[in-house]
């Protein structure tokens, strides 16, 4: 088992009124699992996602990644697993403007401390992976959009993380160049990647293997697409 969700409980404190964003969510994925996560504005997507991704902490429940509970741990240590084990893209790329997609790619490396050579020669191989091998000398504005956005996977790729975490990553694309970013993801995840993404567009969820369907903080419905 990859990822274990106990009654896992979000509530927002915002002044002296509390705002439950996630209402006991239990969740299994195994190893090598295509997951879309779906629901209306409000549902508890992006919460559950940031959970998922350690970049916030429940306020009740267990999260075991790896065997780890996840849920206990520190800032410093959360870091730490989010640099080890998941591979973030985002809808807006958060690409440094300045900096070559090459750069862009070696930085998780960098703050692991990955030796310089090594760096290179795998950020090379994770361009190379999305068919971006002539275009890693460009920054981010002399590249499309679809281009910036196969220089985030390859960024979420380097560091060879359990869990690629995608949200919304086809949002500010036209649905051609969405459909050649999808088509990135299922070849990621045949070659053994856990993938769960994010989205509120269907024909997008269709191309994992398992929806859940989210609504009030809570599962509505988990249901397999093939």
């Amino acid at each position: 088992m990859l990822i274990k969700l106990e009654k896992i409980e979000k509530i927002y404190e915002i002044g002296t009124v509390q705002v439950p964003a996630l209402r006991g969510i239990n969740l299994n994925v195994e190893k090598n699992e295509y997951i879309a996560i779906m629901g209306p504005s409000g549902s508890g997507k992006s919460t559950l996602m940031n959970i998922i991704g350690c970049l916030d902490t429940p306020s009740s429940g267990d999260y075991l990644l790896n065997q780890h509970n996840v849920s206990t741990m520190d800032d410093d240590q959360l870091a730490e697993i989010r640099n080890r084990e998941i591979g973030f893209v985002f809808q807006t790329f958060n690409l440094l403007p300045r900096a070559s997609a090459l750069h862009n790619v070696e930085l998780p490396m960098i703050y692991n401390g990955t030796p310089a050579a090594g760096r290179r020669k795998m950020a090379e191989e994770a361009l190379e992976k999305v068919g971006l091998a002539d275009r890693m000398h460009h920054k981010p504005n002399e590249l499309s959009g679809g281009q910036r956005q196969r220089v985030a996977i390859a960024r979420a790729l380097v560091n060879r993380p359990s869990i690629i975490l995608a949200d919304e990553p086809t949002g500010n694309l036209d649905s051609r160049t969405g459909d050649e970013i999808m088509e990135i993801f299922e070849g990621l995840h045949e070659q053994g990647n856990t993938i769960i993404l994010v989205t509120h567009e269907e024909y997008i969820a269709e191309h994992s293997n398992r929806i859940i369907r989210l609504r009030d903080g809570m599962v509505e419905r988990d249901e397999s697409v093939h």
